[in-house]
């Protein structure tokens, strides 16, 4: 529906920025896609007595894709998962667009696209595993974790220095906004040296 992306088998996955071309494509960004476990969390559970899992989430991640929102952006999550409490920090941060459960990422993707007429253009999606793979080559900026596994770093166009769970979502967006101008001003940067 969107055109599949095609890579030779002699793609390099850039880890780095260096040439326009790959600037100008974190400049186009407007919506972030996340997957929840290996990328907004370290990919490991804690498996309670009863059952219940725990995961750990990072607070600057969270921090980040809350001034996303607050700056404009959309924010979806796509997750094979089905944690309520993963859901209830989620929203907790503003994010609504937040689909659990979902066992075909790609049909999913392509419904919350058409729904809220979104250019695929414009979309960074960060996956750190298998179940990522079709759904990132959809997509203008796939990305990943360090952490990721193999067959997602061969398609990721850039590969974040953070791991799952480790500020991963911080890398990426703080880099979009960056690019943009639209990241937090500080003191220290309208401070001139005299």
């Amino acid at each position: 529906m969107y055109g599949r992306k095609k890579y030779s088998k002699n793609y390099l996955p850039r880890n780095f920025i260096t040439d326009m071309n790959y600037l100008e494509k974190f400049k186009d960004i407007h919506t972030f896609i996340f997957d929840v476990d290996g990328v907004l969390t370290d990919s490991r559970v804690i498996v309670l007595e009863n059952g219940h899992l725990i995961r750990t989430m990072n607070i600057r991640d969270g921090f980040a894709m809350k001034y996303a929102i607050q700056q404009g952006y959309r924010i979806c999550v796509i997750t094979g998962g089905t944690s309520s409490g993963v859901v209830h920090r989620l929203e907790g941060l503003g994010i609504v667009d937040v689909f659990k459960g979902v066992q075909n990422k790609v049909e999913k993707f392509e419904e919350y696209v058409l729904a809220n007429n979104i250019d695929p253009n414009g979309i960074l999606y960060m996956g750190d595993d298998i179940p990522d793979y079709e759904v990132m080559r959809l997509v203008a900026l796939p990305a990943c974790p360090e952490n990721a596994a193999p067959e997602i770093k061969a398609i990721a166009e850039y590969i974040s220095p953070r791991k799952g769970g480790d500020g991963c979502a911080r890398d990426v967006i703080e880099k979009v906004m960056k690019l943009q101008g639209k990241w937090v001003e500080t003191k220290e940067q309208h401070t001139t040296l005299e």
